[in-house]
């Protein structure tokens, strides 16, 4: 898979149509050969009806396919446009319907062995109500908090993800360990996993979502003894205990260390046919011990503190019990 070029099959772009019942997304291969066809049901918003059409159109029969739907609601207003987009971030619901988010803007940022690798740069949310459930919502004041409380997540910076290629996956998995199927998203790099569970768990598929990825992303060329040379780094973050520097430290009940982040450089050569390859992979995160710092502007260098934890870790096989002691370490000045 890893080194394959892309599934002629694989959807990377659709086209998202709406209807007073139903919301239709037509998907598409790369050179819009193939068409797919997801309906979503607009009725019981509160509930995620989605239904996966198994057929395979053609460029024609997809012409056909619009037009079908359009005379099939023409008494209740016919098929609507709404969107192009890139794929689906997943399914949300607070306190009334579920939201859909979807990728409407994308850059490339690179290729691995021909799969593109993509950055977001715009999105969209969109309520899957009809129209006459949105005027009851919009006096809702605690759903609003919490939608724009979603929306001051800007997905525009540092996630990335590819249509095509396992980018959640090193290279040195893809390779001696090739994966397929809807649980990748298991994966602890994965960080719309939540978001797209349900629609995965209905259509055991994850042809119709994108797997986001949360890090960094770079690749450059370059000329090495006369050979064209690709070098590529990729930092992925897990999801898992994640936070910004004092208020996660150390390891949590589950064995999960805070800022887990795995870091991978790839080098070959930039040419066709059988090439020579290189991949490093590293791993870094905070000392796997109960321990915490306390924030404060006035010591520029506060004290570590172990805190005193009894946990109980059981495997198949063994039983693990972990003591940890209260102790405070002074930091050096």
């Amino acid at each position: 898979m890893a080194h394959a070029e892309a599934d002629p099959s694989c959807l990377e772009s659709f086209e998202l149509y709406e209807t007073d019942s139903k919301f239709y997304i037509l998907g598409t291969n790369t050179d819009k050969t193939l068409w797919r066809l997801l309906k979503i049901d607009r009725l019981e918003p509160s509930e995620l009806n989605i239904d996966e059409d198994s057929t395979m159109y053609s460029h024609s029969e997809y012409l056909d396919l619009r037009k079908t739907l359009d005379e099939d609601h023409r008494s209740t207003g016919g098929l609507n446009f709404v969107t192009n987009c890139c794929g689906i971030i997943g399914f949300i619901k607070f306190l009334g319907p579920y939201y859909m988010l979807i990728i409407t803007e994308q850059r490339k940022i690179g290729a691995i062995f021909g799969h593109a690798v993509y950055q977001v740069t715009k999105t969209a949310m969109i309520q899957l109500s009809n129209s006459k459930m949105k005027q009851t919502l919009l006096n809702s004041n605690d759903e609003n908090r919490y939608k724009k409380l979603l929306q001051t997540i800007d997905l525009r910076k540092d996630f990335f993800f590819s249509h095509s290629y396992h980018i959640m996956r090193s290279l040195q998995k893809n390779f001696n360990d090739p994966q397929a199927g809807w649980d990748l998203y298991d994966t602890m790099f994965v960080w719309n996993e939540f978001l797209t569970r349900g629609v995965r768990n209905i259509l055991q598929s994850t042809c119709w979502t994108v797997a986001l990825v949360y890090g960094f992303f770079k690749q450059d060329k370059m000329k090495i003894s006369g050979k064209d040379i690709m070098l590529t780094l990729i930092a992925r973050r897990s999801r898992h205990y994640a936070g910004t520097r004092y208020l996660r430290r150390g390891v949590n009940e589950e064995g999960r260390v805070a800022n887990d982040v795995e870091t991978e450089q790839l080098v070959f050569d930039d040419t066709l046919g059988p090439r020579q390859i290189s991949s490093v992979v590293q791993n870094r995160g905070s000392i796997p011990l109960f321990w915490s710092q306390e924030t404060s502007k006035l010591i520029i260098k506060p004290d570590i503190i172990c805190m005193r934890r009894a946990i109980i870790m059981k495997q198949p096989g063994f039983i693990l019990k972990i003591l940890g002691g209260d102790m405070e370490i002074p930091s050096s000045s």
